[in-house]
């Protein structure tokens, strides 16, 4: 019988994943089923980026690339990053990943090990956890609480830290709430980290250009008092339709950069080098349809809130980033995974169970409105009509 290292049974998944895989399957099957599931834009990558790509392997970009990326890549990154956030970034302190997972992996693997404490959002992107785990560090969970609007407590936060903490894990706006943290509540946490100043922070951006009525995106990269200590993990597969492109970025202080480029070289060599300079078209060419994606998620956003709120049993609150709604059930009767579980398979809707997202998930379900509105309101047509007939029974 094979022996494996211990570690390996410690790891986690992504249960949209397996979601997805179901829907697929029963899609096969012949059923009718709406993904309200995956988290991914239900829009083309634009021409123009696809086209940079093509390009790229007509030139004959077919190598390797340097294991952080393209320089010309990394140098858009860095304008990019500083236009947005006012740090002033450099290309060397920029790597191309495949992927924003990447970043959570090394990030985590660099500061996770035994007798570590890593602190992340609970609800939260299920890796978090699911990584910290794998490399025997304490996984610490920061309740996300929808009585706080889904954004993370400065307060609480900072009282989880003690002398063993390595990492804090940051995501504003958030999956799977779509919550958005304001920024006096970013002030207070940093503010109050200035007394640990040995503890580094992980800041998921990836929603970081999705968010709605006017509410602007607050970077930590844009705080100089903790700068050397902040690796900001950012990427293209949100933003630009670009999930299956296995694109992402992250900034890194000049201490670990180093770390991060020998990991890669160890690892993935380096990314897809035409995927790179389609990267380097998506960010230095027009934005037009970022902004058009961005104005079509906000009216599906306001159609699932609205339609959620009529359901038994279920309440609603409005999201103000990402593209996620995470609806309260409650009040249905139901335990959250059942309910998926049951949506898919007799109500033809796949959803996902707040538990996946953490033990505070519980009484939740996430709903992505990376559909069509058409999509939208027959799944929760759907969703009404079972509870409608079902509710109380879970």
């Amino acid at each position: 019988m094979f022996r494996t290292v211990a570690q390996f049974d410690r790891i986690g998944e992504e249960n949209a994943f397996a979601v997805l895989a179901r829907a697929t399957q029963l899609a096969r099957e012949g059923r009718d089923i709406i993904n309200l599931g995956i988290g991914q834009p239900d829009f083309r990558t634009p021409d123009h980026i696809v086209e940079a790509a093509v390009k790229a392997l007509r030139d004959g970009e077919h190598g390797y690339t340097p294991a952080t990326g393209v320089l010309p890549l990394r140098e858009a990154v860095a304008a990019d990053v500083t236009k947005r956030t006012g740090a002033p970034v450099s290309p060397d302190n920029v790597a191309i990943v495949p992927g924003g997972k990447v970043t959570m992996f090394a990030a985590i693997l660099l500061f996770g090990e035994p007798g570590a404490d890593i602190l992340y959002p609970d609800p939260g992107f299920p890796i978090y956890r699911s990584m910290i785990e794998f490399t025997g560090a304490r996984p610490v969970p920061v309740p996300i609480r929808e009585e706080n609007g889904f954004a993370f407590s400065a307060e609480e936060t900072l009282a989880l830290i003690t002398p063993a903490t390595r990492l804090i894990i940051l995501n504003s706006p958030a999956n799977p709430t779509g919550g958005v943290t304001p920024k006096a509540e970013i002030d207070k946490l940093v503010a109050g980290l200035a007394k640990w100043p040995d503890v580094a922070i992980l800041s998921d951006e990836i929603y970081g250009q999705m968010t709605y009525d006017g509410l602007p995106h607050t970077s930590l990269m844009s705080y100089p008092e903790i700068r050397d200590r902040v690796i900001l993990l950012d990427g293209w597969s949100k933003t630009y339709a670009m999930t299956g492109w296995r694109m992402g970025y992250s900034v890194w202080p000049a201490a670990l950069i180093d770390k991060i480029r020998k990991l890669a070289v160890n690892c993935w060599s380096c990314v897809n080098a035409p995927a790179q300079f389609a990267g380097l078209a998506a960010l230095t060419g027009p934005q037009d349809a970022v902004a058009a994606m961005v104005a079509e998620f906000d009216r599906r956003r306001r159609v699932v809130v609205e339609e959620a709120n009529k359901l038994p049993g279920m309440s609603c609150a409005t999201p103000k980033g990402a593209f996620y709604a995470f609806p309260n059930i409650s009040k249905t009767g139901w335990k959250a995974k059942p309910l998926a579980s049951a949506l898919l398979e007799q109500a033809g809707v796949a959803t996902i169970g707040g538990p996946d997202f953490g033990v505070h998930g519980e009484g939740y379900i996430r709903l992505s409105y990376a559909n069509s509105t058409e999509n939208i309101l027959k799944a929760l047509a759907r969703i009404g009509d079972f509870l409608e007939k079902n509710g109380k029974a879970g």
